[in-house]
């Protein structure tokens, strides 16, 4: 083992950079399998491979408007009448053909028919009487006339591998006859809350139990993205925990863990996994919150994996994790093996030197168009509160005083 993946929780010699940990994430994780999914189930699944469209869209050329379908040889004056021979609803099928001065109904999506030269709205036209119109301004050709295939047509790329399905994709791919899609299967991930001072009642709290922050985090974190996860909750024994992840580890491909990662008594999580067969990928990062995390990879005999992300117990350290790695690695075992996408922003205040680099709850907004970040109080690991005004973390490099109006870089977090 190298000398970036060793070292006591406090040997800074033993501790890699986020970047680093970030890229093996990146190196080691292996996309899944791939399934087919009804275009309704697909939201925010990535997608396995690219979508071609088999038709032509609009499917026919169609009215853009409510009005009337006109033939006439050339530009169209004000006061030109017309004949009107019938009326064609959207949806509706007519063999009618126009001739020259002839004029049909017409109503926006509807088929135009042959003969067709220009559409005119609603608004400029005149009705003289059942079977009469006038059109009372000047109408160029092929005005308001929506051609076949002049949005899509047969062949065309529509989407792209890797591409997340979001609510306009799934539309668009409606639209263009898509049913369903090949993408990359959800892991299946089990949670893993250890600690015996999770208190389950108010009347625990006279046993010095706290209540339990990581499980309802963890769980909304994963609704938000549209999965259900499974919660486990493990007593601080070695036994307890090595029956859970040896269980867990045949049938998950994810297990993530909050707390034990850390070199006290009664942290088992990495020893446990270790003896199972897990190989080490880091473990320790220098960062703040979050130093002692630990990721590791098991292969089963049927040459599957099974990845172990355990985060530190306390509850900013979990969220940090979860935004920054957990969606990482997530994405990766779904093929998108990328860094998170940091934005630029000014820094609205100075932010004092820490020698690790830190993850900062702020709150941005725009200054007359510029991107500003504004540092909350309460960010030691045990607090959440700020998390009500937070709408981003930021990132402090290492060593570094940041003065107001320095660029930093940031995440979004919802």
């Amino acid at each position: 083992m190298n000398s970036l993946m060793s070292g006591g929780c406090g040997a800074e010699h033993g501790l890699i950079t986020v970047d680093q940990a970030l890229n093996l994430i990146l190196q080691k994780s292996k996309s899944l399998a791939t399934e087919s999914l009804g275009l309704n189930r697909a939201l925010n699944r990535y997608l396995a491979q690219d979508v071609y469209s088999a038709i032509n869209l609009p499917l026919f050329s169609q009215s853009a408007v409510d009005g009337y379908a006109l033939c006439a040889q050339s530009a169209i004056e004000p006061h030109s009448e017309f004949k009107l021979i019938g009326e064609i609803r959207a949806g509706q099928q007519d063999e009618l053909q126009l001739q020259a001065g002839q004029a049909v109904r017409i109503f926006t999506g509807a088929q135009i028919p042959c003969g067709t030269t220009t559409v005119a709205r609603q608004e400029i036209v005149k009705v003289l009487d059942s079977s009469k119109i006038a059109i009372t301004e000047s109408l160029n050709v092929h005005a308001d006339i929506r051609d076949v295939g002049e949005e899509i047509s047969i062949g065309q790329q529509l989407a792209h591998k890797g591409q997340q399905l979001s609510v306009g994709a799934i539309a668009s791919l409606s639209m263009a006859g898509i049913q369903s899609v090949e993408v990359f299967q959800y892991p299946k991930v089990a949670v893993v809350i250890t600690g015996d001072e999770v208190a389950e009642s108010i009347a625990d709290f006279v046993t010095g139990k706290i209540f339990d922050a990581n499980g309802p985090l963890i769980e909304a974190w994963f609704q938000k993205e549209g999965q259900q996860v499974e919660i486990f909750h493990v007593a601080d024994t070695e036994d307890a925990v090595k029956a859970l992840i040896q269980k867990l580890s045949q049938s998950y491909d994810l297990i993530l863990t909050t707390g034990g990662v850390s070199v006290g008594d009664y942290d088992f999580i990495r020893p446990v996994a270790l003896d199972l067969g897990f190989e080490q990928v880091f473990w320790k990062v220098k960062q703040k919150p979050g130093k002692p995390m630990f990721f590791a990879d098991l292969i089963r005999d049927d040459q599957t994996h099974c990845y172990l992300l355990g985060l530190p117990g306390n509850p900013a350290a979990v969220y940090v994790g979860m935004q920054i790695y957990t969606a990482t690695l997530l994405n990766a075992l779904q093929g998108q093996k990328q860094s998170p996408q940091w934005f630029s922003a000014v820094l609205s205040q100075d932010v004092k030197m820490d020698s690790r680099e830190r993850f900062l709850r702020m709150s941005a907004s725009f200054d007359q168009a510029v991107l500003t970040v504004k540092s909350l109080s309460k960010q030691q690991s045990h607090m959440l509160s700020n998390l009500m005004q937070a709408n981003c973390l930021v990132r402090i490099p290492a060593g570094q005083s940041m003065l107001e109006g320095q660029i930093v870089h940031g995440l979004f977090i919802h």
